[in-house]
């Protein structure tokens, strides 16, 4: 593959690629999972909610009584979606994110490997015009509020994605989370990864927090060239 190719050629020329906001923003997600990895540790699976903007969405929608296209529409107005949202509810951009830490752990897989559930309706997906999808945001209410309906007391909508190492699978989807879960817990735009290992059993190493912004995304970068300042000296 293409990546495999680039991950040779920067260990045949010895040069350093960082990319550690590509994944959670500031957070260490991805030099996290590579020192488990690098030191032996069997890292079983990797699961978390990797997307602010559908973190925010969901987080509100499911402890308010607003419908899902009046979240929908806060989430744009406050700058947390992208300017054509099914680029957010298609679910692809989380399923790059979770294709990069599957990549950190030698899994070979790429983007048609991942098993995606988009919350665009088929006949508004990206074959039409933006115009159009804004014109109709109000049919996404009715299979939304369907998944609300059916929650227990105790639950909340999240949409996740989840790596699975030993059968390496990819997945990213809506579920039904637990309050009391690190998930459930989320607060407004936030980012949570939950990573599960052979020494952390049952308890995952949770990272958490602003997974999204232009300030926090900039200090991520700044971090990747400093790390990249001292390799070179």
């Amino acid at each position: 593959s293409f990546y495999k190719e680039l991950r040779d050629k920067l260990k045949e020329n010895n040069r350093f690629y960082l990319y550690e906001t590509n994944v959670g923003a500031a957070l260490p997600v991805i030099d996290t999972i590579k020192k488990l990895h690098d030191t032996g540790e069997k890292i079983q699976k990797i699961r978390g909610v990797f997307s602010g903007s559908l973190s925010y969405i969901f987080n509100t929608y499911s402890e308010t009584n607003l419908s899902f296209s009046e979240v929908l529409t806060e989430a744009s107005t406050l700058g947390l979606t992208e300017p054509d949202a099914r680029e957010d509810l298609c679910g692809n951009d989380v399923a790059r994110k979770l294709l990069i830490l599957a990549r950190e752990l030698n899994i070979e897989k790429e983007l048609k490997d991942v098993s995606v559930e988009s919350l665009v309706p088929k006949h508004l997906n990206g074959n039409t015009s933006l115009a159009h999808f804004n014109d109709r945001l109000l049919e996404l209410n009715k299979p939304l509020q369907k998944r609300k309906q059916v929650l227990k007391d105790e639950e909340v909508l999240r949409y996740v994605g989840e790596l699975n190492v030993s059968s390496e699978t990819l997945e990213v989807k809506l579920i039904s989370e637990n309050k009391k879960t690190s998930l459930g817990q989320l607060k407004g735009a936030d980012s949570v990864i939950e990573i599960y290992s052979e020494s952390y059993g049952d308890l995952p190493l949770v990272i958490q927090g602003a997974g999204a912004g232009k300030e926090v995304t900039a200090r991520g970068v700044f971090s990747d060239i400093l790390k990249l300042s001292n390799q070179l000296n």
